[in-house]
């Protein structure tokens, strides 16, 4: 295939869009949802390469997240849902972190968070909504004075404040745009000039892109651009908004990738298992993350039949028949 000089450049290994555009410290947003299409090559790069206070923003996440906390890559949290489904409804890494105190952790509702990211995609400073008013969401702020106003944390966690459109008693909520350092994402297709193209649901990939200042990419194929091209309407975002694409096939296992495989259960029960207690989930990062260096390698360790047993129907977009116990 012939690649664009602009996609040329933007071509990579994990280990180097890491090394690019992952920093110490740095806020980082998380695409897909819960088992879905979670960038899990980049999230266990990101564990090897020993990432340090990294500030996650998400609206509902899952394996990637927990994996991240669980190997002490993250300080702050923000988020409306942690949780791996029916496998963990609150991720167990991301609840023994939070409640040993480990991170700190803000919480909104989904539709908040939604909004936050619009607000950043669209340049905005904040966003004003009805969503909330008279629930705690409004009252329990979970970071404290010491961080408030620091890095990317915003002074105030919200603010309700006068509709000054309305001569009568109207409250509105005003909350603060959510603009990350770097975006993880992972899709179905990169085109040979850098469009990418989500099948399924795109959950809120396409405003965390929009709102970050820079975007990873890990894709199932790359494509002709041509390919792409024949219907735009399908296309989820332009090339020019994606600063490293790094081709993964299974690059979301054990979480599902629409038309390509489902959530892998056996896996999601074993990770399960492992991240109940701390000696067993250091052996998890041992056998599971830290002795790769190819998602090959990777690949062969979770084996054939497991694979084979997640490949997912292309016209219904899932596994059908697969055990889900």
């Amino acid at each position: 295939m012939q690649f664009t000089p602009l996609m040329q450049e933007k071509l990579m290994s994990a280990a180097e869009a890491v090394r690019r555009f992952v920093p110490d410290g740095a806020m980082v947003c998380l695409g897909g949802f819960t088992v879905n299409r979670n960038a899990m090559l980049i999230a266990r790069e990101i564990i090897r390469q020993q990432r340090r206070d990294l500030h996650l923003a998400v609206h509902s996440h899952g394996q990637a997240l927990d994996l991240l906390i669980g190997a002490g890559c993250v300080s702050k949290v923000e988020l409306a849902y942690g949780g791996v489904a029916r496998f963990a409804p609150t991720g167990i890494r991301f609840r023994d972190a939070a409640s040993r105190g480990e991170i700190l952790v803000e919480d909104y509702s989904n539709f908040h968070m939604s909004l936050r990211f619009l607000a950043g995609s669209l340049g905005l400073p904040f966003i004003p909504s009805r969503s909330g008013l008279g629930t705690d969401v409004l009252e329990k702020w979970g970071f404290g004075p010491e961080v408030r106003g620091t890095g990317k944390i915003p002074k105030k966690k919200m603010v309700v404040s006068q509709n000054p459109f309305a001569e009568e008693d109207d409250p509105v909520v005003m909350l603060p745009a959510l603009t990350p350092d770097v975006c993880l994402l992972h899709a179905q297709y990169v085109g040979t000039g850098g469009t990418v193209r989500i099948k399924g649901l795109s959950f809120l990939d396409v405003e965390q892109a929009r709102a970050s200042d820079a975007v990873i990419v890990t894709c199932e194929e790359i494509v002709p651009e041509e390919h792409l091209r024949e219907d735009p309407d399908q296309n989820t975002f332009p090339g020019f908004l994606v600063d490293a694409v790094i081709p993964a096939p299974m690059g979301a296992h054990p979480t599902a990738c629409h038309q390509y495989y489902d959530y892998d259960p056996a896996h999601l029960k074993l990770y399960r298992e492992y991240a109940l207690d701390d000696d067993k989930f250091q052996r998890y990062l041992d056998e599971w993350v830290l002795c790769f260096d190819t998602q090959e390698e990777y690949l062969a360790k979770v084996g054939v039949a497991d694979l084979e047993r997640i490949k997912a129907s292309r016209v219904l977009g899932y596994a059908p028949g697969l055990d889900r116990r």
